[in-house]
């Protein structure tokens, strides 16, 4: 009988060792996640350095330029986006109205959608443009963008990217006309059109028009991006963005 006594506080005894053990490696865990979390916390807020703001910077819109480049790229990028779909050239607006009143729709149609196929194929090369921009992005440009209108970065890409943009675009924007037939289908409605008594003949420079609209399409994904990184908490998604817009957010309250 002793015995059994024995062994029963035995028992009893690492039973008790073992749930205290368990008890403090739980509360180990939540004092290490309480502490994690504070330490982000205080990681996250402050005045960021200089260099810090440079780094926060070009994160955040090598992500947005990525985001919305590859966008526009894939098929239907253009042409199911309502803000940056192409439509007929300003000049050749009359002539789908006059060729879809005489039933040539499909005619209209074929033309939109080469225009927009061209500009998809155009866009996979934007990224790298974009990128080489944010690589050569000074600390001084960084902070203006950072510290400056909702559209700071988009102005940016503009001024330092339309040239090159323009010049890459171009080419591929010719082959890829001629490859989707959209110089045929252009070429046949602006005929279709010009055979028609009493009308001011049309004729427009296709990859001048579809190289200007991608461009502009392209600038137009980039500033959504940028909307999105300033206004929205959840977009911020590393410790240094976090910090970097914060600190954003207080200056311009």
């Amino acid at each position: 009988m002793k015995k059994i006594n024995i062994l029963s506080a035995s028992l009893a005894m690492l039973v008790f060792a073992s749930l205290n053990v368990s008890a403090q490696i739980k509360l180990s865990d939540i004092f290490k996640k309480v502490t994690e979390k504070q330490g982000t916390t205080t990681a996250a807020t402050g005045t960021p350095s200089t260099f810090e703001i440079g780094q926060g910077i070009k994160e955040a819109l090598q992500i947005g330029v990525s985001a919305g480049a590859d966008r526009l790229s894939l098929k239907d990028g253009f042409l199911g986006n309502l803000a940056v779909k192409i439509l007929m050239p300003p000049e050749a607006q009359k002539v789908e109205k006059t060729l879809r009143s005489i039933g040539l729709n499909k005619l209209c149609d074929n033309v939109i959608v080469s225009l927009n196929r061209a500009a998809e194929d155009a866009a996979t090369e934007a990224k790298p443009i974009f990128i080489s921009a944010i690589k050569q992005m000074t600390l001084t440009d960084a902070t203006n963008i950072l510290l400056g209108n909702n559209d700071a970065a988009t102005e940016y890409f503009k001024r330092v990217t339309t040239a090159q943009l323009i010049q890459k675009f171009s080419p591929i924007v010719t082959t890829s006309l001629n490859k989707v037939n959209a110089t045929k289908y252009y070429g046949d409605l602006t005929m279709q059109y010009n055979r028609l008594p009493l009308v001011k003949p049309v004729n427009t420079n296709l990859t001048e028009y579809v190289t200007q609209k991608a461009i502009d399409g392209l600038f137009i994904e980039v500033a959504k991006e940028e909307l999105k990184i300033r206004g929205n908490l959840s977009s911020r998604s590393t410790t240094l963005l976090q910090k970097v817009f914060g600190y954003a957010d207080k200056k311009k309250i």
